[in-house]
């Protein structure tokens, strides 16, 4: 029998995740048995654990895949040129959060709620979840300290915090979509504003 090639080992262990992902987006990662996988893939179980050995692995993968979208739409939004206001950036992150929830049979929030709460008892989970998400939460406080600069944020502003603020707000929009309501571009940018507003106003 031919050797793969890494390519098409590549393809192949994608089209395994991808399919674990879709189960685990349907029935939680918990409720998503080995056989479900197998199942989805159209393959022989042997084919499968040729790429991953448990669903222990698939979690792991799983996500590492899911960290990795995070850690690309941070990225991105500071290689754009001319840096994106405040505004624009509020825009990229609800449209980003809007792709993934419109994924048909793959929603990449759902996979997200289920990650926090793996972490939870998991502890190499919550260390590379917390990686990822301290860089994610630097690269917006470089956003900011170039908004600072541009005149976007009063001279006094700290990129620290105004970057925490940012990162707390994605979860929140999860959240809202799967249990509450959608929250749009437009509910965000004038509740904030607002907000602001009151803040800055004396007691």
């Amino acid at each position: 029998m031919p050797r793969l090639t890494e390519q098409t080992r590549a393809k192949r262990r994608d089209h395994v995740l991808t399919s674990a992902l879709t189960c685990f987006a349907e029935k939680g990662f918990h409720a998503t048995s080995m056989d479900d996988v197998i199942a989805a893939t159209g393959w022989s179980s042997s084919a499968v654990y040729r790429h991953f050995r448990s669903k222990e692995e698939l979690i792991q993968a799983a996500a590492e895949r899911g960290l990795g979208l995070v850690h690309d739409t941070f990225a991105r939004l500071l290689d754009l040129r001319p840096t994106p206001t405040p505004a624009r950036t509020l825009a990229i992150l609800v449209g980003e959060l809007e792709t993934r929830t419109a994924q048909p049979g793959l929603d990449m929030t759902k996979l997200a709620v289920q990650a926090w709460a793996e972490v939870l008892g998991n502890p190499g989970l919550k260390t590379l979840a917390r990686d990822h998400y301290t860089a994610a939460r630097a690269r917006l406080a470089e956003l900011a300290a170039r908004w600072r600069a541009d005149g976007h944020l009063r001279p006094g502003a700290d990129p620290e915090a105004t970057a925490a603020v940012l990162f707390a707000l994605m979860p929140g929009l999860i959240i809202s979509h799967h249990l509450v309501a959608d929250v749009t571009l437009r509910e965000l940018t004038d509740g904030l504003a607002a907000l602001g507003t009151a803040l800055t106003d004396p007691d």
